[in-house]
């Protein structure tokens, strides 16, 4: 059986995100990494759209709930991403990174990764 590792790489949105009082009123850049993986071979042997884990629709949905939301931890934001990756049974697994550029004075970006395995 095929499996199929999506990447989504260096999703660049602005959401509010941190707890300090600038934070809380301007909206920030952050930048999205996701692996999805999922089983594809139907999609592999079919040519199917429909055998195929879309990845457009989940690369929406993050987009909608970073831009809509507000966070004060990396934390929170990385585990709603990571559940929207996770939501459709036929991932196996899924890790999201999720980096705030200049965050800190002397270094590019803070990043924060977690994921997830279904058993």
């Amino acid at each position: 059986m095929e499996e199929a590792t999506i990447n989504i790489i260096n999703l660049r949105l602005r959401t509010y995100i941190g707890f300090n009082p600038e934070e809380l009123t301007k909206q920030q850049d952050i930048v999205i990494n996701a692996q999805i993986t999922y089983p594809a071979g139907n999609a592999c042997s079919t040519d199917e759209e429909t055998q195929a884990l879309n990845y457009k629709t989940i690369t929406k949905k993050m987009i909608a709930h970073v831009e809509d939301g507000h966070f004060k931890l990396l934390e929170k934001l990385t585990s709603d991403l990571l559940e929207i990756a996770m939501a459709s049974e036929l991932v196996t697994f899924a890790k999201v990174t999720v980096e705030k550029p200049h965050a800190l004075r002397f270094a590019d970006s803070v990043s924060l990764t977690l994921s997830a395995k279904r058993n």
